[in-house]
């Protein structure tokens, strides 16, 4: 049977009328396809000795929201069958909260045409149930759980806000608004036991006796073991999760994006044996019967580790940019409420050198927007700023380079240089004047000590 991800939706409907035909329904068939009006199988069940109609939408999707209930339920009370009927909706994703509300709603209050929501979760269980192959013989592992994209105590902005306070020159409460966008990752905090004990003729040689957990990148393709800093974050957060409420994010952030998980849970089982047996294994040397000295290779078997837990959760991932002047700035991070880890920071730069990192002392240019190093940053001469390197005019005064913010400042400088007296002039360049007059005071002397003065 096909993977459900290369299913179409009418595939998918031919995958549930199996399945409701394997878990006892009566008189299962799909309605027509060119005529759906909300409904995609009907069937029925006998409840107590009456006979009632189940109508089913089937949605292929990774979120189904309220409409689509509300407008099962229209197609409930406009189908024809003598005798009571229900609702079934069946996503291979999730429902949002408006969405299971609505439907519970309807239950509480005695609605005739009651639905009921089956979501990918559900499905797993079923597949349990009847031994039906739904997604390579089991369900993807499906989550509606999430770690904080931002801290609630604060603004979405606050991370870059924070990383500009750093920047010399630049008022952060003129920042422009970041353009905020969050990717929920799927990933898994798995803990197993090692237990294992290598022998030979002399007795022991090794053995493992070692609780291990780790948290493993479960988007699709290869599982990837998580660094120890975002390992960290996320079990230290993993109490403080939240409801992946993506209607509520998409008020927060200009962009969401909620990643599947790539495997089963027993996928990631299966990984993780084998991961830590190539942890686990070792070369020991040990001394033989016969005073030799051997090297074994020891190896846990898969049957020497227990898995304890795959905990699924979503780590968000948020990159935020701002648009200052001529230049972008990027900062990217996971996030877990107030605590991240920052992956991309394009704000601690030198956008004309390869100058990064928070060890260096960066410099606000307010005439085009850029972060420069003290490298690439001077004094405005005029206006007696910073500007930097990149966008200054130049022009020497007493043989002394002089930044400007453009032309026109230039031009006014030139008209004061101008103005100045002999003196002024000379105090453009210091070094060049002290040295001067250094000169100047030894040609003195020497002058006095030639005619016997001193």
């Amino acid at each position: 049977m096909p993977v459900l991800d290369e299913l179409s939706g009418f595939e998918f409907e031919d995958v549930m009328e199996d399945v409701f035909r394997n878990l006892g329904y009566e008189n299962v068939r799909q309605a027509a396809k060119t005529a759906d009006e909300g409904r995609d199988i009907v069937m029925e069940e006998v409840v107590n000795g009456t006979r009632r109609a189940i109508v089913v939408e089937c949605k292929h999707t990774s979120t189904v929201g309220r409409p689509v209930v509300q407008k099962l339920h229209s197609a409930i009370s406009t189908f024809a069958f003598d005798g009571p009927k229900r609702g079934m909706v069946v996503t291979t994703g999730r429902f949002t909260g408006p969405a299971t509300e609505y439907a519970e709603r309807l239950q509480n209050n005695g609605d005739p045409f009651p639905i009921e929501l089956i979501d990918g979760t559900d499905l797993r269980e079923i597949a349990d149930e009847v031994g039906l192959d739904l997604y390579n013989g089991r369900i993807e592992i499906l989550c509606d759980e999430t770690l904080r994209p931002y801290d609630p105590a604060a603004s979405v902005r606050t991370p870059v806000v924070e990383a500009f306070r750093e920047i010399k020159n630049i008022d952060t409460s003129d920042l422009p608004d970041p353009y905020s966008q969050v990717t929920f990752r799927p990933v898994v905090t798995v803990v197993a036991d090692t237990k294992a004990v290598f022998e030979t003729s002399v007795g022991v040689i090794h053995r493992v006796d070692e609780r291990n957990q780790f948290v493993v990148h479960a988007d699709r393709g290869n599982p990837q073991s998580a660094s120890s800093n975002v390992s960290e974050l996320v079990t230290t957060n993993l109490h403080t999760t939240v409801d992946l409420d993506m209607d509520a994010f998409s008020d927060v952030f200009d962009s969401v994006e909620e990643r599947r998980f790539g495997q089963t849970q027993t996928g990631y089982k299966d990984w993780a044996v084998k991961r830590l047996q190539q942890h686990h294994t070792e070369t020991v040397s040990y001394t033989g019967d016969n005073n030799v000295t051997y090297t074994k290779t020891c190896e846990p078997n898969q049957s020497d580790i227990s898995i304890q837990s795959v905990t699924p959760v979503y780590l968000p991932e948020v990159r935020q940019t701002v648009d200052i002047g001529d230049y972008s700035y990027p900062y990217e991070y996971f996030a877990a409420g107030p605590s991240r880890i920052t992956r991309e920071d394009g704000i601690h730069q030198c956008v004309q050198c390869d100058t990064t990192g928070t060890d260096t002392t960066y410099t606000y240019c307010a005439n085009c927007g850029s972060v420069n190093c003290s490298e690439h940053i001077k004094t405005e001469r005029l206006e007696d700023t910073p500007v930097c390197t990149g966008c200054a005019v130049t022009e020497r005064f007493a043989f002394k380079t002089k930044y400007f913010y453009d032309e026109s400042n230039l031009d006014a400088f030139r008209e004061d240089y101008d103005e100045m007296a002999f003196y002024e002039k000379a105090m453009e360049n210091p070094r060049l004047t002290a040295g001067a007059v250094f000169v100047l005071i030894a040609v003195i002397v020497g002058l006095l000590v030639s005619v016997g003065g001193i």
